[in-house]
């Protein structure tokens, strides 16, 4: 995937790329999207407008991932799949919770792929798009449009990369290929007759959910004075925040409430809207400082880190060929085509953000939601062009579906999806909506990547449900019910000590490889978060394996296979056999220090 020289100007080059699937913007949901597909076999491009990877959640912005876990209070309900294989490689080497640590683990998975190119530093400004004509259209599905390459420009190379792919990811958040391309989008609320959204407004408008700027502060041995700049905004009593008096006695990560932005334009404001949230932060902070009747508490603090790139909630919706809306939320997403989840509440923030408190309104309405409800892939693909696809926040929803899809969590669980979606897909010769007709292969690709789907099960191959399967202790049948997790009071696992086996035997055939499930305590919060340093990890789970082995018999003998795993820190492991055997056996040997482990699947693969 060498790039080629297109034209040099000056000091300015122009690089042209070929591959498969490229994808805009490398938050949360962009990077899943790419690492999903690479590793499905296509060639991918990743282009970031950034420094780094993670959006919201990098060091530039330090939003914490929430998602269907709910800050702990949905059990069990934690995203696996990517999310959980990076939640876990940074419980593993950054137990401090390091904002620049988390940007190298996001930036060590990305590079250790050899299918995926990174474009740092490098913004989308253009797009070809051939018009598809009235006759191609019925083969296409009516699509009007299909986009042959994306340019950007890379500051700090001072060079053009135009990327040519067969089909385009839209993560970027604010919906970037929308107005490059024509692709039908939304931005502000829908009425509510529209769609019969109970809590959308009368009237639709243009309001959307506010930016925030976050600060970080940091306790001292000693008393930290502070002087607020003379350009700051100044709050003298506690009812002039929101909140009141209450509201803002835990100050070591700022407020999401120092919030602005839905009663302006969420995009072409940006810069304006940056100057007058660094007036509200420093301001929070000189009445927390200086004012607040509880100041004394805050005597030995300081700032840290303030916020200077708003972390957004909204701004343009792509229209898919489904448009995810309150009701299909609150009737839990059961469709057909389930290829992601949520579970945050419908979080409406006020378009008046931090000002809300003037007119005596909250700043945002947690309207309900089920945890978990599904999202369906025809809300992942563009309703008019016809090789756009997308995820996170600008994915096809209204206003008030999207016031819960939007949180980051959700945003990974729809990139994985249309990462792994784009190329079965390309290995297909497909459009992305030709896909429809192999929903099933996608949920079980997906499913077979530990990416959880509520409702649906993972089918495992042949062999492991016709062998003989056995443990020193307990029912180990639940390793192959296909549920990779516990829901409601099952379990879904094979409950371990260390020392304790479980075992396959089989007639002699050919073994691809062996795939384990294990115990990364669903049940507890990982959050890379400054707001939650009581129940949150930060060092891999007490029940996960931390030293297992497998063996493989063969003509009655038992003898290891590979080395032992030693200091584990995954959920997922697959292990590569490609050898004839007639059984394979999974012994734990040490936990992270707990006495017990769940196993919740155990599943070989046949060689083809």
């Amino acid at each position: 995937m060498t790039p080629y020289l297109a034209k040099a100007t000056g000091a300015l080059a122009h690089l042209v790329h070929e591959v498969d699937f490229c994808v805009i913007g490398g938050g949360m949901p962009g990077l899943a999207a790419a690492l999903a597909a690479a590793r499905h076999g296509v060639k991918v491009l990743l282009m970031q407008d950034r420094p780094v990877l993670g959006g919201n959640a990098s060091s530039e912005c330090r939003v914490h991932i929430c998602g269907a876990d709910i800050h702990n209070t949905r059990k069990n309900m934690r995203e696996t799949g990517i999310l959980e294989e990076i939640r876990l490689e940074n419980l593993a080497c950054n137990p401090n919770k390091n904002f620049s640590i988390w940007d190298t683990v996001l930036y060590e998975k990305a590079k250790a792929e050899p299918n995926l190119t990174l474009l740092f530093n490098c913004s989308c400004l253009e797009a070809e798009v051939t018009a598809i004509s009235a006759e191609a259209a019925l083969e296409t599905e009516g699509f009007a449009a299909h986009i042959v390459s994306v340019t950007g420009w890379q500051l700090t190379t001072q060079t053009y990369h135009t990327v040519r792919a067969r089909i385009f990811a839209d993560c970027s958040g604010d919906a970037i290929l929308a107005p490059l391309t024509g692709a039908d989008y939304r931005m502000g609320r829908e009425a509510r007759h529209e769609y019969h959204e109970t809590i959308a407004p009368e009237v639709a408008d243009a309001n959307t959910m506010g930016m925030t700027c976050l600060f970080q502060s940091r306790l001292y041995p000693t008393p930290q004075p502070f002087t607020p700049p003379q350009w700051s905004n100044r709050y003298e009593r506690c009812e002039d925040l929101p909140y009141g008096a209450g509201g803002h006695l835990w100050w070591q990560m700022g407020y999401w409430w120092v919030e602005l932005g839905g009663e302006a334009n969420a995009i072409h404001d940006t810069e304006r809207l940056r100057d007058e949230l660094l007036k509200v932060t420093y301001g929070v902070w000189d009445h927390i400082k200086n004012h607040c009747s509880q100041r004394t508490a805050a005597e030995n603090w300081a700032l840290e880190w303030i916020q200077f790139l708003p972390a957004k909630r909204e701004s343009r919706r792509y229209v898919g060929e489904h448009v995810l809306t309150q009701n299909d939320i609150e009737a839990e997403g059961r469709f057909s085509d389930l290829v992601a989840y949520g579970g945050w509440s419908m979080d409406d923030h006020h378009p008046a953000g931090f000002h809300a408190v003037k007119i005596g309104a909250p700043a945002t309405i947690f309207h309900p939601a089920p945890c978990p409800y599904g999202i369906p892939y025809r809300s992942l693909y563009s309703r008019n062009i016809a090789n756009l696809m997308f995820a996170g926040r600008d994915a096809s929803c209204t206003h008030a579906a999207m016031s819960s899809t939007r949180v980051m969590g959700t945003g990974v669980s729809m990139g994985q999806a249309v990462g792994t979606a784009a190329a079965l897909a390309i290995h297909k010769g497909l459009l992305p909506s030709g896909l429809k007709a192999h929903t099933h292969e996608l949920q079980q690709a997906l499913l077979r990547d530990d990416a959880y789907l509520p409702w649906v099960r993972q089918e495992f191959s042949a062999l492991t449900l016709a062998a003989h399967l056995e443990a020193s202790q307990g029912d180990p049948q639940p390793v192959r019910d296909g549920v990779n997790r516990p829901v409601g009071s099952e379990t879904h696992a094979w409950l371990s000590h260390p020392g304790d086996w479980i075992a396959y035997t089989f007639p002699r055939t050919e073994v691809a490889s062996a795939t384990l499930i294990l115990d990364s305590a669903l049940d507890q919060t990982i959050a890379l978060s400054h707001h939650q340093p009581d129940d949150q990890l930060t060092s891999p789970p007490a029940t996960l394996p931390k030293d297992f082995h497998l063996e493989g018999l063969l003509d009655g003998q038992w003898f290891p296979l590979d080395p032992p795993a030693r200091g584990n820190h995954q959920r997922l492991a697959r292990l590569p056999l490609h050898r004839p055997l007639e059984g394979v056996r999974y012994t734990l040997d040490a936990t992270w220090g707990a006495a017990e482990s769940k196993l919740f699947a155990f599943y070989l693969d046949q060689a083809l």
